[in-house]
């Protein structure tokens, strides 16, 4: 996304159209949307064409523009995983890998960088034990290789925010739901991390829907709001579009409690339990 960003300035900056740098590289315009848009990979050959067509002579300038192309081509340790996740998660695995800042709305379950193995189990059988098999026990891989971006030296912030519900959903059994609890009570000790939690007399008055929301260090990188559904996942990055999770998430965090009083209410459903 940065090398389609820089590559649609310094298209911009030679006076050029879409259609006229696709001719360059023997590519549709479209191509060359979705090139600028970080969502198609990149030949060093195209992007070599593209900056002589443009004017970039300076040498040091090209490397880096090639350096970025060797870097996006790189397969991430996700990759590996390939047979199990859809494309549509695929992509958003490598955005979580490089966002500066999470935030995320849950109403149905703990958010998946903050699920206890056996936790994650259950909500990938359904529930079911019997419907445990390799797949599951992969995917449930894949979840807790995710969690140690929270622990990097160059953790993102998470703030996460939760239905009430979640707390009394019993996901596997009330054991793995303490057990779970007492992983987030964990978690929110990190600096890194905070919880909130929406009470049941506000569920559903500021957002209808569970939500990501990515935020980059990165200037060049557009926010992006991540919502799943059952066939696939959105991803928006439209300003107008993220304006309208942003004020979401604001509500949210407003109707929740604040993240003591949060902390408490799990160490109360904890005891409860």
């Amino acid at each position: 996304m940065i090398l389609g960003s820089q590559l649609r300035k310094s298209r911009e900056t030679a006076g050029l159209s879409r259609a006229q740098a696709g001719y360059e590289i023997r590519a549709s315009e479209s191509k060359i949307s979705r090139m600028e848009l970080g969502r198609v990979g990149f030949k060093e050959r195209d992007v070599t064409d593209l900056l002589t067509m443009y004017g970039v002579t300076d040498e040091e300038l090209r490397e880096e523009y090639l350096k970025l192309v060797r870097m996006s081509n790189e397969p991430g340790w996700w990759q590996s995983y390939n047979d199990l996740m859809p494309r549509w998660l695929d992509n958003y695995v490598g955005l979580e890998e490089a966002a500066s800042r999470i935030q995320t709305y849950e109403q149905q379950f703990v958010p998946g960088l903050m699920q206890t193995e056996d936790y994650a189990r259950s909500v990938s059988s359904h529930g079911k034990p019997e419907l445990v098999n390799d797949d599951v026990e992969r995917r449930v891989a894949i979840r807790m290789r995710r969690q140690k971006l929270l622990v990097r030296p160059n953790a993102p912030r998470l703030w996460a925010i939760i239905d009430e519900s979640v707390l009394h959903r019993p996901i596997g059994g009330e054991e793995i739901l303490r057990a779970q609890i007492d992983t987030l009570l964990e978690l929110t000790s990190l600096p890194n991390i905070s919880v909130q939690v929406v009470p049941f007399r506000y569920s559903g008055r500021a957002a209808e829907t569970s939500f990501s929301l990515l935020r980059f260090a990165e200037p060049e990188l557009p926010n992006i709001a991540y919502i799943e559904h059952l066939c696939g996942a959105l991803y928006l990055e439209k300003p107008e579009e993220i304006e309208v999770y942003s004020r979401a998430l604001d509500r949210l965090a407003v109707d929740a409690e604040t993240p003591e009083e949060s902390r408490q209410m799990l160490r109360k459903r904890r005891a409860e339990l």
